[in-house]
């Protein structure tokens, strides 16, 4: 009785199955807990130098996304402390659809100009992919008003895939093999009204197919949905990131981002296709319209975080972080060499494997992520690492050669 009642109330799991994920991707951040890698409690100095009081250990963190190094710059410290005393409140504390604070609307203001269209701002990156997505699905954000397929790719970030169950529930969702635009097409020419979900840059590394995305979108209507939270601020003039600085923006393409990476501060903004949907989204997206929203700090250091953008330093950061995944890709030359990207992966097969490595590399004063299923599928698992401007050429140098000798002995 009992277990025909389990399996009654049993889902259908068609979008996630917890028990398949959690049986086989927990085992990896068990074994990386018991190396001591999971829950490290450090002081800060910089990027380069985090301390751990409790073992006497000092180390440089490599899985930072603060690609320019501006999570600790002084202007963008000070951004954040001038707004809590201009405004005296951390926040709020209530539904921006109601009642705006006006440094919140000058932030949305400067971050429109600076993109180059209408910016909506929330809580965090993952807050407005789960406002918006929804409203794709059953097609309130474009003008024939009618549903559309939602078409995810399968390596797209964890915190869109997450909300397949919510867009499943408006449409049919499909999951694309990975930058296959040849199963894209196929679907749009079985559907009239197609919607696909991606990254811009991924987080495991590697770019979106853009320029045949681009081209599905002018032959089909295809609507593109990216999360380039991985390039902003470190590709485009502006910092815009790798899929605006390459299009027109159209009411058929619609941007998110984290400013929690290499903007340096914290937050999400959704750059949109049309000034038509930004009062809608705010008012109908779910998580946006909650009185969980940015706190004034991180208005202020945004804002401060804008200025630097418009100033010489963001080209001369660029620059610098470009300088150092040359350096790296010389070292390594992997698939993802050339490609303009922070992000690599060092893959070694195994979950064992994975953590040894960066059990090794954290011994050597070197903090990277063992990533395992279900951050990357079964038997791919690798030590992922990020690049950063306010890394030296010399301490690349110096890391590449300890990877080198550890991994010589693999």
């Amino acid at each position: 009785m009992e277990s025909s009642t389990a399996q009654n109330v049993l889902g259908p799991r068609q979008y996630r199955n917890n028990e398949k994920m959690i049986a086989v991707g927990d085992r990896g951040w068990l074994r990386a807990a018991e190396d001591g890698l999971i829950g490290i409690k450090v002081d800060f100095d910089s990027n380069n130098r985090l301390i751990d009081r409790v073992h006497d250990h000092e180390f440089m963190v490599l899985c930072s996304c603060s690609y320019l190094g501006l999570n600790h710059h002084p202007k963008i410290l000070q951004g954040a402390i001038d707004a809590l005393k201009e405004c005296g409140t951390t926040s709020l504390s209530l539904s921006t659809v109601r009642i705006r604070p006006n440094l919140l609307v000058r932030l949305e203001e400067e971050l429109s100009a600076l993109y180059g269209g209408p910016a909506l701002l929330g809580a965090t990156c993952s807050a407005l992919s789960s406002g918006i997505l929804p409203l794709i699905a059953s097609g309130h954000l474009t003008e024939d008003g009618k549903p559309r397929v939602m078409v995810f790719d399968r390596f797209c970030h964890f915190s869109m895939a997450y909300i397949k169950p919510i867009c499943g529930d408006e449409s049919l969702v499909l999951t694309s093999p990975h930058n296959d635009l040849n199963f894209l097409e196929d679907v749009c020419k079985k559907y009239p009204r197609v919607a696909y979900v991606a990254d811009g840059a991924y987080s495991m590394g590697g770019l979106t197919a853009l320029e045949g995305l681009l081209q599905l979108q002018e032959r089909y209507g295809l609507f593109l949905y990216f999360d380039d939270s991985h390039s902003l601020s470190i590709t485009g003039k502006n910092g815009e990131g790798y899929v605006r600085s390459r299009i027109k923006m159209n009411p058929l393409t619609l941007i998110v981002a984290s400013l929690a990476k290499a903007f340096g501060t914290s937050g999400g903004v959704a750059m949109l296709g049309s000034d038509k949907i930004f009062d809608f989204v705010n008012r109908n997206g779910g998580p946006l319209a909650w009185s969980q929203n940015m706190q004034i700090p991180s208005i202020g250091a945004s804002l401060a975080s804008i200025a630097l953008h418009r100033s010489p330093e963001l080209g001369q950061l660029q620059e610098k972080l470009q300088r150092n995944i040359e350096c790296f890709d010389k070292e390594f030359p992997t698939k993802l060499a050339g490609n303009g990207m922070p992000v690599r992966l060092l893959q070694v097969g195994e979950e064992e494997k994975a953590v040894k490595l960066s059990k090794e590399l954290y011994k050597r004063g070197y903090y990277c992520s063992a990533v395992f299923f279900p951050i990357v599928a079964k038997g791919e698992a690798g030590v992922r690492l990020m690049l950063r401007a306010d890394m030296e050429l010399e301490q690349v140098r110096t890391f590449c050669a300890t990877v080198k000798e550890i991994t010589s002995n693999f």
